[in-house]
């Protein structure tokens, strides 16, 4: 039954193999070269590894700087507007503005009036958010890696 069948099917594709030997060796041989060159680009490309930083006291925080400073944000929720207050008058006594903007583009449009002094907050959710420039996004350091 099973056995003779299973026998059968493995004599049946070695004569395939015996038979088309062209093939037979670049199933081999093509995944041995892409595993090589993936060995061979990875170590021109090595993972680099960072001394740890110790923690070390900064000091106080400049904020003539951020004098007339615009934070704008979107959208108006109310876990966002907390956040914000929070920025806004635990951190800095005064100089620091944050406006709601009810989308994005409102916020882009904001953004290209005055360039200079803002910075756009987009909250995606509860916890996590993009900083936007007049220009540019900036994204967290925890999504760049090492090729």
């Amino acid at each position: 039954g099973v056995w003779r069948q299973t026998r059968a099917l493995l004599f049946k594709n070695c004569l395939i193999k015996c038979r088309t030997k062209k093939s037979s060796v670049q199933e081999v041989l093509f995944p041995l070269f892409f595993l090589f060159w993936l060995i061979l680009m990875s170590m021109m490309h090595p993972h680099r590894k960072y001394d740890e930083v110790a923690n070390t006291d900064l000091g106080p925080l400049d904020t003539s700087v951020l004098v007339n400073f615009v934070i704008g944000y979107t959208p108006p929720t109310p876990m966002a507007r907390e956040i914000m207050k929070k920025v806004a008058f635990d951190n800095f006594e005064d100089g620091l503005i944050t406006e709601e903007y009810l989308s994005e583009e409102e916020l882009e449009e904001a953004s290209f009036l005055k360039p200079s002094n803002f910075v756009g907050v987009v909250f995606k959710d509860s916890t996590s958010y993009q900083l936007r420039f007049h220009d540019s996004i900036a994204m967290s350091s925890i999504y760049t890696e090492s090729r």
